[in-house]
């Protein structure tokens, strides 16, 4: 079976081709969930956020221009298809002030260390899932998808020192989760 290159999967579905529609789909479906799941609760909200996501990236594929990672261009949009779900959820209702000056320096232990080498990306998802909606967004924008904390206030309308002190509350919070299941095994 002839495997299409990113270019003829970029044609086809510019020229909406339900063929390569379906290839660019199958292409990416699993990366795309994962992102989003990061993002949501349940694996409801991934699966929807990842359709409108689709709905989306198909939707604007003629303003993708070739220039630049075409799966970056997509991550994006589905990283903002999720910011804009968890934006008309909660997130408003959610926002803390917190000062820089509050911010901790969080290490891990050779403990820690070791138990997280033993948590697959699966078990580590659940436990970033289990974080309060908010540290939750911050922390996967920070972490996962690369956005410094200038951006993220920018993005969420909160201050950098908010941005940043979600992100080490997640980690303290993640590195307890963590500890925790080290000493359950």
């Amino acid at each position: 079976m002839h495997e299409f290159s990113d270019q003829e999967i970029i044609t086809g579905c510019k020229e909406n081709n339900p063929v390569f529609q379906k290839k660019l789909y199958e292409k990416y479906y699993n990366l795309f969930l994962k992102i989003c799941m990061r993002y949501t609760q349940n694996t409801q909200d991934a699966e929807n956020l990842l359709h409108d996501s689709y709905i989306k990236i198909f939707r604007n594929i003629e303003e993708y221009e070739s220039k630049g990672s075409f799966e970056g261009w997509m991550k994006r949009i589905v990283v903002n298809c999720c910011l804009d779900f968890l934006r008309s959820k909660e997130l408003k209702n959610q926002k803390q002030t917190i000062m820089p000056e509050e911010i901790g320096q969080i290490q891990f232990t050779s403990r820690d260390q070791s138990a997280l080498d033993t948590l697959s990306m699966k078990d580590l998802v659940k436990l970033i899932q289990t974080l309060p909606c908010t540290s939750q967004t911050v922390f996967n924008m920070f972490v996962f998808d690369g956005y410094s904390h200038k951006e993220i206030s920018e993005i969420l309308q909160i201050s950098e020192g908010t941005s940043q002190w979600h992100v080490n509350n997640a980690r303290k919070t993640l590195q307890q989760k963590i500890k925790n299941l080290y000493d359950k095994r």
